[in-house]
Formats: C-alpha cells, structure tokens, sequence
C-alpha cells in the first residue's frame, strides 16, 4: 500500500492536467466530459495552489484518471446551488475549508469576524456556520442516496464527541450531524483514492468500511476484537469526567502503527473510527507535489482571495510534527509523524516559483508545521511510531531524541544558490528548544546571516511552569538560552534582528499570578507585544479538554480554568500592561492578585498611581519562627 498513491500518479501522468479543475459545465465540456465523476464541494473560493484542499485532492483524482468539478462556496440556503453539475457518477466530496467554519467566523470572544481571507475581496458571510454539515445535508436533500464523503479540518478533528467552544457542549460527531456516508480524517490523499477507485469500480458505498483513516456508521458490532469502546456518547455529553476519558483514549490511538480502531455508542448506532492511514513517504508526497498547479485563484473571480499571498511563494517541505503543543490540533490531522519531500522535489517547485511573471526574487517560507523537523525525532519512532503518552521536547527532551539540522541546512544552502532568488525566509514557526540542542551551531548562524527578514516569530507562549507545563510547552529557560544565543549571532555577524515571541493569555493552568508573573517578565526585559493570542478552545486538542472538563485528560490532574470573560479580559490586559486603555484592567488585575506592591515609582512596578492616588503595599507574611526547644535544638545539632 505504500506506493499506492506514487504508481497510480505516475501510471497516469500522460493524461492532460488543466491550469484549472472545472466550475461550470461549460468548462467541463472542454475536457470532453457530460457527468463528473466526482463533486468536490468547498466552502473556501476555489484557489489552484498544494496548499489548498480542493485543489490538491482534485488534481490528485484528475491524475489518476477521474473526471473533477468544483462548486466553492455553494448558496447553502437552497439545495439547487449543489447541482451546477449534475448528480456525479461516484460521489459528493464535501468540505468546509481549510478551517474550521466556526472558528473562520468568529474570534474568541465569539464576535463574527468582518473578513474571511479564503473568500473572494475577503468578504465574509459567503459560507455558513457549521458549513460542512450544511453542505452535506444540501446534497442529500437534492439527490437523496448519492454517495457523499466528508473530509477536511472540520471533519477531522469533529469527528467523534467533541468539545464544542462555541455551544459550550459536547457535540455529536459530525458525520451524524452531516449525514453523509464516510468521513476521512488526517491528510486524506491515501483514503480519497482508495474509496475513489472502489466507487469508480462499483462497489457500494456502504461496503466501503476497511480503509484506515476512515469514520463511518454502523448498526451493528461489525469492528475488530482489539477495537476499543469509548464512554457513549450520551455519558459524555452529561459527565465531564467520562468526556475526559474519552478524550485521552482518542488522543492516544491518533497515532499511526499504535492506533486501534475506536467505537463510540449512539442510540442504536455506533460510529466507528478506523486506526489512523500511514503518513505519506517521501517518494508518494514527492510524487503528489509534482502535479501542475496554476497557483492562483480561478479566473472567474474578479476579486483577488487574500489566503493565496501567503503561499504563493512558498513551499512546504514537511508535514507533521512531534512537537506535541496540547492547544495545537495537529496530532488529531496531520499527526505526530514527520514526514519530508525530497531536495529534488522542492527544488523543481522553487525554480517554478522563480518563474512565475510576478516573482520578485523572495521564497516567502521553506517549511511546514515546524520547519526545522525533516525526519523522526528517532530510530524508534521510525520504527514503531510516536510514543502515545510521551512528548519528545517537553518540558524536558526525550533522551532518545535525535536532534540534526544538517539535512535542512544543505537544502537552504541549494536553494540559495538558484538564479533570480535573493533570498529565501523561513518563517513557519522555528522549534527554538530543539535548535538550542543542536552542538552544531551552523544552522543558527546561517538562520540569522541568510533567513530573517529583520524579525523571527518564535513562540515561548508563557514563563509560568505551570501554565507552560499545562501547554506542553518547555521550560521558559529553553527560550531564555535561545534568545540569548539569537542575540550574539546577530551581534557577531553585523545584523540588527529581533525575536517577536507569540505569547498567550488564559490557557488552562493560568490564573492571575500566572499572568502577573508574565506581565514582571515582559516589564523586565522591556518586551510590548502588540499582538496577543487568547486561549481558543478549538476542536482536537488536549487543552480544549481542560478547558470544559477542569481536568487534564493525560493525568487526570485538576486544572485550573478561568472561563470568565472579564477574567480572561484581564490576563490580557497584564500582558499589554503599557496600553492607556488597559489601565483599569491592569489596575483591578494587580488588585485582585494581591500585588498592588507593582503599583508605584519604583523600577519594577507596572502602573504609576494616579495623581492623589494611594496605594497599599502588599504586605509580606513574615516566616514562622519555632520557639527554641530543646527539641528543636537537639534537631538542629543532629542535621549539622
């Protein structure tokens, strides 16, 4: 199975690919087609470039010999939006988007947001909340039992009970909510052109429930014996206790090769999830990557789509990460498991990059996830698959860590040297911690002399142990040692670059002497973000269940959770300390936490007091004294 994707690509690559899959019928005409084999539904405007769902998983089908048709952002309010083609010979595949709609429309304090980036002139309101859902059940309601697959983020990481931020519940999965057929999860190239080939051969779509990386419905025990029966969902919905256990048996069979297949129990039906599909190797995403792309949005659009400026030059050279941050959904979609393109492949693509009418000489990001990940964090791993209850960097390295650079220096080094570049950044996230590791300091120099553009975004997120500990994050003296390293480096080589860590407020763990004590750390290293991130509990991820439950699921440990708006308000606002419109926040916040001693003159403080104001200082607690006993002084002369 590992080279399925690479033999059927290759094995149909002299079959004509397109700038553009068709949006209308008259451009599927021109490719001599009356009846699309497949539908892909999309709620982002249709953008011809890899880092696209639509677009890559429709070119992978259209190489294999499939005919595709695009609908982007159908009108979901009536069900003739979805039949610009027709009913397709094979099957609807349906998908919100490259983000999950919800969190697409609304920031954390759940306001609707006024762009949308993935849709034409980056006006908002052309998807609807829930899209994935909505899409599938305008589909059904137009042609009843036609084969529908859901996939994409929203799939992915819905699709078992999940916590769900924006009804403050436990929602069902969303293949009952959708109604459609299957649903794939992770990167669904493997899963896609397996369930393609079948329905194309006409097997029944309700035979198809074998293939790994799959969720699908079934009435009765049909799953294997070593298959695991989570708390049902009823339980979970009710108990935060059962949702947490649910939880961590899915986050720990996320993984491939130590995955079992889960069942989840609904009023007389289960949902079943088969184990995780393998990771694409290096030769099938070469070979996926390989496909022509316009990169660029469909001609039909008169308006630009905002998402494609920050891929158009760029090229993604990994997927995967085992960095394992609990508030990062990535071990429940991409997975744990890296995996990398070769130099080869990358390269062909940057000097296609070059090419291009409008390249002004600048590859905008050479990475992925973490770009400075391109194999497995060890030989074990690659053996036997990411440890399940283990992270590799934190908050101390796995001593089994395999910690090499060398790999990813000698590709920047080649694609440096290509005619018409003059530089190529790096700028999706650095992991500094593993970095520092490194006894080999060449990727640091040649990172600051030859791949900042003046600024590298790291993220630290927090100096609190326990809120970092909370994150899954190292220790906060891991980013002390690498800022300090980043500096001399620059200052050794002439350059004026500076770190802007990514901070965050309100993760689970944090409450206002957490905050304080980042609000101290900031002031002393006289550090103003201007831009702060607070705790959105999305689908997937470990931290959005401490969030709901107070526990964290990995240990069972409680957790303290500040869900207040005005609480969270103000572990923000001690983070931007120095804005004026902040003052009262800041002021109640050091108030609250007993720490007015930072309101003053003196050096350290946070806030002057206002004119005629007077300020209590906090009053230290003098240690106990024990009287002098005997007792106590024949102790003090055994310990001497």
């Amino acid at each position: 199975m590992s080279d399925y994707i690479e033999n059927n690509i290759t094995s149909t690559m002299l079959r004509a690919q397109p700038d553009f899959l068709p949006m209308s019928q008259s451009e599927l005409a021109a490719h001599g087609v009356e009846q699309p084999d497949f539908v892909i539904i999309t709620g982002d405007a249709y953008v011809d470039h890899p880092s696209f769902g639509a677009a890559l998983l429709g070119k992978l089908l259209w190489a294999q010999g499939h005919s595709v048709a695009v609908i982007a952002q159908p009108d979901w309010r009536s069900a003739k939006s979805v039949k610009t083609f027709g009913r397709p010979k094979c099957a609807f595949l349906v998908s919100s988007g490259n983000v999950d709609s919800m969190v697409n429309h609304y920031s954390v304090a759940k306001k609707r947001r006024a762009k949308d980036y993935y849709s034409p002139g980056g006006r908002a309101g052309l998807r609807p909340d829930r899209a994935l859902s909505v899409y599938c059940r305008r589909v059904r309601e137009a042609y009843g039992d036609v084969p529908i697959v859901a996939g994409g983020l929203e799939a992915s990481l819905r699709r078992l009970s999940h916590y769900d931020y924006w009804s403050d519940s436990v929602r069902q999965s969303v293949l009952l909510e959708a109604g459609a057929d299957l649903l794939v999860y992770g990167m669904g190239e493997r899963q896609v052109t397996e369930i393609a080939s079948l329905l194309a051969a006409g097997v029944p779509v309700g035979d198809i429930c074998h293939i790994n990386g799959m969720v699908f419905a079934a009435k009765e025990a049909v799953w294997p014996k070593d298959a695991i029966v989570l708390p049902p969902y009823a339980s979970c919905a009710k108990e935060k206790a059962a949702y947490a256990k649910s939880f961590k048996i899915q986050h720990e069979n996320a993984v491939y090769m130590k995955g079992k297949t889960l069942v989840e129990a609904y009023d007389g039906l289960y949902i079943v999830q088969n184990p995780p599909a393998a990771p694409l190797t290096r030769a099938e995403l070469d070979a996926v990557y390989s496909l022509h792309f316009a990169r660029a949005p469909h001609p039909l659009y008169a308006e630009a789509v905002p998402s494609i400026e920050e891929v158009r030059f760029s090229v993604v050279s990994t997927r995967g990460c085992f960095g394992g941050c609990n508030f990062c959904a990535l071990s429940f979609h991409q997975g744990r498991a890296v995996t990398s393109r070769s130099h080869e492949s990358i390269l062909r693509e940057a000097e296609m990059i070059t090419n291009l009418p409008d390249f002004k000489g600048y590859i905008h990001d050479i990475g992925g996830p973490t770009a400075n990940f391109r194999k497995a964090s060890c030989a074990k791993q690659e053996a036997h698959g990411v440890c399940t209850n283990k992270k590799c960097l934190a908050p101390e390295p796995c001593r089994n860590l395999e910690v090499d650079h060398s790999d990813f220096l000698a590709l920047l080094r080649k694609l440096r040297a290509l005619p018409k570049v003059k530089k190529v950044f790096v700028r999706s996230g650095i992991r500094f911690d593993y970095l520092m590791l490194d006894a080999d300091k060449s990727f640091l120099n040649e990172l600051c002399e030859h791949h900042v553009s003046g600024q590298l975004k790291v993220a630290p997120e927090h100096v609190s142990k326990e809120v970092l500990k909370r994150m899954g994050k190292p220790y906060h003296q891991a980013y002390s040692r690498f800022a300090e390293a980043f500096t001399q480096t620059n200052a050794r080589l002439g350059k004026k670059q500076y770190l802007v860590p990514y901070l965050m407020s309100s993760h689970p763990g944090s409450g206002l002497p957490e905050a304080v004590e980042l609000a101290e750390y900031l002031h002393k290293n006289r550090l103003a973000p201007e831009q702060v991130q607070d705790f959105y509990p999305t689908p997937g991820t470990i931290s959005s269940c401490m969030y709901h439950t107070g526990l964290d699921p990995l240990t069972g440990e409680k957790v303290l959770v500040d869900r207040s708006p005005h609480g969270k308000a103000m572990q923000r606002a001690l983070i931007q300390y120095r804005l004026p419109q902040n003052r009262a926040l800041v002021k109640e916040a050091l108030t609250l936490a007993k720490r007015t001693d930072l309101i003053g003159f003196d050096k350290k403080c946070l806030l002057k007091p206002s004119k005629g104001e007077k300020i209590e200082p906090r009053r230290e607690e003098k240690p106990v004294r024990k009287k002098k006993t005997i007792r106590n002084i024949h102790k003090k002369k055994n310990s001497g």
